[in-house]
């Protein structure tokens, strides 16, 4: 159900990108595709000077990936939030997504580590899910030379990252370890099904079918895959449902994506998650990474640090 007119200053917004011209992602070569969405990203994000970033080198699932820590504080020992940047798993890198990084450290108080996973179609389906898996795995392990409180670590991501956040949660449960306390997740990919906003807003609003079809293509192997729990969390066992973390799911009102995100906050919750759904009325896909012409973009990223907080705080008075 529709909540309000599109904003206006996401018409603008697609008005600007329709003047543009510039062909969509899928008729793209990759190398094309992942340098038109970076040079976008530059534009409609500004930077916040932050005390401290260190990018360091871990191993991954097939090759090493890298990882850019954000700490906003001086503090010895801080909560961490592992973060999966979006782009269909496809595009995107710690560059597009630094300024939020920088935001949402900032804001919650907490360090930020942002995980630079292999993309596809180099490296397909499972390769981003384990890279994902290993950083937090990693994360948990170094711990203490990371300055981390590793009882406070939670994971978070937009769009295909939201989809790694939550299915690195599953992930972890089936291996037993690492602990996860709590997941962010922003306008995520929840599944393959159509669905009524799939349809509504699957074309004139930036992120359309066409490209979320060619995504797809690029990620998965084959078909089969859709079937995976690790591709789509909608279909995770219910028996396994309940064991996943506390749960901040945020979705944008003129999104494909966004009644999936509904959809999977209210499995969370049927399941006994403690789970909060935000949906932004008149807000676009993508609207996180567009903070200078979209001022619901700065609130949203205030709302979702303030919700971390919030649960980071439950955790430290929990184990007191």
């Amino acid at each position: 159900m529709t909540i309000m007119a599109l904003h206006p200053q996401a018409r603008a917004l697609l008005d600007i990108f329709a003047a543009n011209s510039a062909p969509p992602l899928e008729q793209l070569t990759v190398s094309e595709a992942r340098a038109a969405y970076a040079k976008m990203c530059s534009y409609l994000n500004n930077p916040q000077e932050i005390f401290q970033t260190e990018d360091r080198t871990i191993k991954g699932y097939k090759n090493d990936i890298s990882i850019r820590i954000y700490t906003p504080s001086e503090e010895e020992t801080l909560p961490a939030l592992i973060y999966f940047h979006g782009g269909g798993w496809v595009i995107g890198n710690l560059e597009t997504h630094d300024a939020l990084c920088r935001a949402l450290a900032i804001e919650s108080g907490c360090k930020v580590l942002s995980v630079d996973y292999s993309l596809a179609p180099e490296a397909k389906f499972p390769n981003a899910v384990e890279d994902a898996y290993l950083a937090v795995k990693w994360a948990a392990g170094n711990a203490g030379e990371l300055g981390i409180d590793k009882s406070a670590i939670a994971v978070a991501g937009d769009s295909a990252g939201g989809n790694l956040a939550t299915v690195v949660c599953y992930l972890a449960n089936q291996r037993k370890e690492p602990s996860i306390m709590y997941q962010m997740l922003f306008y995520p990919s929840t599944g393959y099904a159509r669905t009524p906003s799939f349809d509504k807003y699957g074309e004139g609003y930036h992120l359309t079918k066409s490209t979320m079809k060619w995504f797809q293509e690029q990620y998965l192997n084959s078909l089969e895959d859709t079937h995976s729990p690790l591709a789509a969390p909608m279909i995770i066992p219910d028996s396994e449902t309940g064991l996943m973390p506390p749960a901040y799911i945020m979705t944008a009102e003129y999104d494909p994506l966004c009644d999936g995100g509904e959809m999977y906050a209210k499995k969370l919750q049927k399941a006994g998650v403690e789970t909060m759904y935000v949906c932004y009325p008149g807000m676009i896909h993508g609207f996180l990474t567009m903070t200078e012409p979209l001022d619901d973009s700065k609130r949203a990223i205030k709302d979702a640090a303030r919700a971390l907080r919030k649960q980071f705080s439950k955790n430290e008075a929990s184990s007191l």
